[in-house]
Protein backbone atom coordinates (compact mmCIF):
# COMPACT_ATOMS: atom_id res chain seq x y z
CA UNK A 1 0.00 0.00 0.00
CA UNK A 2 1.25 3.27 -0.62
CA UNK A 3 2.18 5.89 2.20
CA UNK A 4 0.29 8.67 0.34
CA UNK A 5 -2.92 7.45 2.34
CA UNK A 6 -3.17 8.54 5.55
CA UNK A 7 -6.01 6.85 7.40
CA UNK A 8 -5.05 7.85 10.64
CA UNK A 9 -4.69 11.71 9.01
CA UNK A 10 -8.47 11.08 8.02
CA UNK A 11 -9.70 9.56 11.60
CA UNK A 12 -7.69 12.64 13.27
CA UNK A 13 -9.81 15.39 10.96
CA UNK A 14 -13.35 13.46 11.19
CA UNK A 15 -12.16 13.48 15.28
CA UNK A 16 -11.43 17.55 14.68
CA UNK A 17 -14.96 17.96 13.65
CA UNK A 18 -16.70 16.08 16.70
CA UNK A 19 -14.43 18.00 18.92
CA UNK A 20 -15.47 21.38 17.24
CA UNK A 21 -18.99 20.03 17.93
CA UNK A 22 -18.67 19.29 21.72
CA UNK A 23 -17.51 23.21 21.69
CA UNK A 24 -20.16 24.85 19.93
CA UNK A 25 -22.46 22.33 21.90
CA UNK A 26 -20.51 23.39 25.59
CA UNK A 27 -21.83 26.77 24.44
CA UNK A 28 -25.59 26.13 24.41
CA UNK A 29 -27.12 27.00 28.29
CA UNK A 30 -28.98 24.57 29.78
CA UNK A 31 -29.64 26.06 33.10
CA UNK A 32 -27.31 29.08 34.53
CA UNK A 33 -25.08 31.73 32.70
CA UNK A 34 -21.51 30.24 31.88
CA UNK A 35 -18.54 32.61 30.05
CA UNK A 36 -18.28 30.08 27.20
CA UNK A 37 -22.03 30.61 26.21
CA UNK A 38 -20.68 33.28 23.99
CA UNK A 39 -17.37 31.16 22.28
CA UNK A 40 -19.52 30.46 19.89
CA UNK A 41 -20.18 33.99 18.42
CA UNK A 42 -18.01 35.62 16.16
CA UNK A 43 -17.49 39.54 15.84
CA UNK A 44 -16.99 41.08 12.84
CA UNK A 45 -13.73 43.37 13.78
CA UNK A 46 -10.39 44.72 11.71
CA UNK A 47 -11.95 43.63 9.02
CA UNK A 48 -12.19 39.69 9.85
CA UNK A 49 -14.52 37.79 11.66
CA UNK A 50 -13.16 36.52 15.31
CA UNK A 51 -14.32 34.93 18.02
CA UNK A 52 -15.77 37.46 21.11
CA UNK A 53 -12.84 36.56 23.64
CA UNK A 54 -10.39 38.24 21.29
CA UNK A 55 -12.25 41.78 21.32
CA UNK A 56 -13.03 41.66 25.21
CA UNK A 57 -13.42 39.56 28.36
CA UNK A 58 -16.38 37.50 29.04
CA UNK A 59 -17.40 36.69 32.83
CA UNK A 60 -20.33 35.75 34.74
CA UNK A 61 -20.87 38.35 37.73
CA UNK A 62 -24.03 36.74 38.89
CA UNK A 63 -26.01 33.72 38.07
CA UNK A 64 -27.76 34.69 35.23
CA UNK A 65 -25.93 37.63 33.93
CA UNK A 66 -23.29 37.52 31.59
CA UNK A 67 -20.93 40.49 31.20
CA UNK A 68 -18.36 41.74 28.00
CA UNK A 69 -15.86 44.37 28.70
CA UNK A 70 -15.07 45.24 25.09
CA UNK A 71 -11.59 46.59 24.77
CA UNK A 72 -11.78 48.74 22.02
CA UNK A 73 -14.74 51.44 22.09
CA UNK A 74 -15.35 51.52 18.37
CA UNK A 75 -16.24 47.51 18.42
CA UNK A 76 -19.13 47.90 21.59
CA UNK A 77 -21.39 47.97 18.44
CA UNK A 78 -20.46 45.05 16.31
CA UNK A 79 -20.02 42.64 19.82
CA UNK A 80 -23.74 43.96 20.88
CA UNK A 81 -24.88 42.96 17.05
CA UNK A 82 -22.94 39.61 17.19
CA UNK A 83 -24.29 39.01 20.38
CA UNK A 84 -28.21 39.52 19.06
CA UNK A 85 -27.59 37.57 15.81
CA UNK A 86 -26.10 34.28 17.28
CA UNK A 87 -29.28 32.64 17.94
CA UNK A 88 -28.80 32.36 21.67
CA UNK A 89 -31.77 34.64 22.70
CA UNK A 90 -29.46 37.08 24.72
CA UNK A 91 -30.62 40.89 24.63
CA UNK A 92 -27.14 43.09 25.52
CA UNK A 93 -27.76 45.89 27.76
CA UNK A 94 -24.71 48.93 26.65
CA UNK A 95 -22.93 50.40 29.74
CA UNK A 96 -20.58 52.28 28.22
CA UNK A 97 -18.01 49.79 27.19
CA UNK A 98 -19.11 46.86 28.91
CA UNK A 99 -22.30 45.11 27.71
CA UNK A 100 -23.75 43.36 30.46
CA UNK A 101 -26.45 40.33 29.12
CA UNK A 102 -29.12 38.97 31.23
CA UNK A 103 -29.58 35.40 30.89
CA UNK A 104 -33.94 34.85 30.80
CA UNK A 105 -34.89 31.17 32.45
CA UNK A 106 -35.29 28.95 29.88
CA UNK A 107 -39.05 28.06 28.59
CA UNK A 108 -40.37 25.66 26.74
CA UNK A 109 -40.27 27.39 23.41
CA UNK A 110 -36.46 29.22 24.38
CA UNK A 111 -35.81 25.31 25.25
CA UNK A 112 -37.06 24.22 21.34
CA UNK A 113 -35.42 26.91 20.16
CA UNK A 114 -31.58 25.44 21.48
CA UNK A 115 -32.53 22.34 20.29
CA UNK A 116 -32.81 23.52 16.93
CA UNK A 117 -29.86 25.16 17.10
CA UNK A 118 -27.81 21.92 18.45
CA UNK A 119 -29.54 20.44 15.35
CA UNK A 120 -27.78 22.87 13.05
CA UNK A 121 -24.68 22.52 14.85
CA UNK A 122 -25.13 18.90 14.36
CA UNK A 123 -25.89 19.17 11.07
CA UNK A 124 -22.57 21.19 9.65
CA UNK A 125 -20.70 18.61 12.00
CA UNK A 126 -22.14 15.81 9.59
CA UNK A 127 -21.09 17.88 6.40
CA UNK A 128 -17.59 18.22 7.56
CA UNK A 129 -17.43 15.03 8.02
CA UNK A 130 -18.82 14.00 5.10
CA UNK A 131 -16.06 16.20 3.23
CA UNK A 132 -13.17 14.81 5.14
CA UNK A 133 -14.95 11.30 3.82
CA UNK A 134 -14.99 12.84 0.09
CA UNK A 135 -11.26 13.83 0.17
CA UNK A 136 -10.09 10.71 1.66
CA UNK A 137 -12.29 8.96 -1.57
CA UNK A 138 -10.71 11.35 -3.89
CA UNK A 139 -7.40 10.39 -2.65
CA UNK A 140 -7.88 6.73 -3.01
CA UNK A 141 -9.33 7.48 -6.67
CA UNK A 142 -6.28 9.55 -7.54
CA UNK A 143 -4.16 6.72 -5.70
CA UNK A 144 -5.57 4.01 -8.53
CA UNK A 145 -5.57 6.16 -11.36
CA UNK A 146 -1.89 6.62 -11.18
CA UNK A 147 -1.41 3.05 -10.55
CA UNK A 148 0.27 3.65 -7.10
CA UNK A 149 -2.14 1.53 -5.43
CA UNK A 150 -4.46 -1.35 -6.78
CA UNK A 151 -8.17 -1.65 -7.48
CA UNK A 152 -8.56 -4.09 -4.49
CA UNK A 153 -6.49 -2.07 -2.01
CA UNK A 154 -8.66 1.00 -3.19
CA UNK A 155 -11.86 -0.82 -2.43
CA UNK A 156 -10.50 -1.90 1.14
CA UNK A 157 -9.35 1.16 2.22
CA UNK A 158 -12.58 3.04 0.97
CA UNK A 159 -14.48 0.51 3.01
CA UNK A 160 -12.41 1.45 5.98
CA UNK A 161 -13.04 5.32 5.33
CA UNK A 162 -16.58 4.81 5.01
CA UNK A 163 -16.68 2.77 8.23
CA UNK A 164 -15.02 5.31 10.02
CA UNK A 165 -17.37 7.97 8.45
CA UNK A 166 -20.72 5.71 9.66
CA UNK A 167 -18.75 5.11 13.16
CA UNK A 168 -18.14 8.82 13.43
CA UNK A 169 -21.81 9.58 12.16
CA UNK A 170 -23.57 7.82 15.13
CA UNK A 171 -21.46 9.41 17.66
CA UNK A 172 -22.05 12.77 16.29
CA UNK A 173 -25.74 11.72 16.57
CA UNK A 174 -25.45 10.52 19.83
CA UNK A 175 -24.35 13.58 21.28
CA UNK A 176 -27.08 15.21 19.59
CA UNK A 177 -30.00 13.24 21.30
CA UNK A 178 -27.96 13.65 24.73
CA UNK A 179 -27.65 18.12 24.51
CA UNK A 180 -31.52 17.24 23.46
CA UNK A 181 -32.05 15.26 26.74
CA UNK A 182 -30.10 17.81 29.08
CA UNK A 183 -32.04 21.02 27.16
CA UNK A 184 -35.44 19.39 27.26
CA UNK A 185 -35.31 18.42 30.81
CA UNK A 186 -37.14 20.78 33.11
Amino acid sequence: MSSAFDLGGIQRRMAGAVDSLKHEFSGLRTGRASANMLDPVMVEAYGASVPISQVGNVSTPEARMLSVQVWDNALVGAVDRAIRNSGLGLNPVLDGTMLRIPVPELNEERRKDLVKVAGKYTEATRVAVRNVRRDGMDILKKLEKDGDISQDDQKNLSEKVQKLTDETIKTVDQMLVSKEKEILQV
